[in-house]
């Protein structure tokens, strides 16, 4: 499902970042080092390129694409015996009830205040796509903060590389402009590099948990919680690291890195480590 367009002052910084980093790496860091019509220049160009399309097109898919919305009519059914999982309100224990939207909140579900509707398996709110990153569109979100990561350090390397070419090559690229070219994508690359190196990180620590931010934090309350009463506390939608990835980003390797989204199913539901425990269990009593 695609969201309404709508202007917005981040969304735009971003834009106008990556075209500045773009012509930036293509027609002054290529280009001085190698010579853009040179064979090596051209294979860069088209790399580089190659990175700066994928990160556009998942960029744009994150944002248009609705992170998912609760339907109306859902109802969480207690006595279903193939969704052993229920969340319950901290306080109370009765069913999550969202009281602003009006209706049963899905596992992993959670209102956000900012988009003022619940969305389906909620990671956060995030300012540079205007948008929730939830159920529908995380996979496409880490997809693009993979290319973005590959795309900065790529271009890092080639700014760095064009440095150690002889300034007396080129006089006319040795002036002040050329200088504050260098200087403004040195101070977007470095911190943009370690800020989207750090995220890329911490969203794979994620999937290889199967958690979002919101359950992660949720989790630290909940395991000092069991430690304090004597218990262990597993994450109950961790069914191992490898079908924690094929989970989020698909059954394939191959259809990781693109922003394919068939194999995420409803976002009512998911598998959970009781159902791994219950197949066990019922294989053991075939057998």
């Amino acid at each position: 499902m695609k969201r309404p367009l709508s202007f917005s002052l981040p969304v735009t910084v971003v834009v106008l970042a990556i075209l500045y980093i773009y012509l930036s790496t293509i027609f002054v860091f290529i280009d001085r080092w190698f010579g853009l019509m040179s064979s090596p220049g051209i294979m860069n160009a088209v790399v580089f390129t190659a990175l700066a399309l994928m990160s556009v097109f998942n960029y744009a898919i994150a944002i248009l694409t609705d992170p998912g919305r609760v339907p109306p009519s859902f109802m969480p059914d207690v006595e279903d015996s193939d969704n052993p999982v229920h969340e319950i309100k901290r306080k109370g224990g009765d069913l999550r009830f969202c009281q602003k939207c009006s209706h049963f909140k899905p596992p992993r579900a959670h209102h956000c205040r900012v988009c003022r509707r619940c969305v389906l398996r909620m990671d956060h709110h995030c300012i540079w796509i205007s948008n929730c990153v939830g159920h529908a569109n995380y996979k496409v979100f880490f997809v693009f903060v993979a290319y973005a990561v590959i795309a900065c350090i790529y271009s890092l390397v080639l700014l760095v590389g064009s440095l150690t070419v002889d300034p007396q090559k080129d006089e006319l690229q040795s002036g002040d402009s050329f200088r504050t070219i260098y200087v403004i994508s040195g101070l977007l690359l470095v911190p943009l590099s370690a800020a989207l190196g750090v995220l890329l990180g911490w969203h794979v620590y994620l999937i290889l948990q199967n958690k979002t931010t919101i359950e992660y934090h949720e989790g630290v309350r909940a395991m000092w919680l069991a430690e304090k009463g004597g218990h262990v506390y597993k994450h109950p939608y961790d069914v191992g690291a490898y079908e924690n990835l094929t989970t989020v980003l698909g059954p394939s390797i191959f259809c990781w890195v693109c922003p394919t989204s068939g194999h995420i199913g409803s976002g009512l539901r998911f598998r959970t480590a009781y159902d791994s425990a219950y197949d066990s269990m019922a294989g053991a009593s075939v057998r």
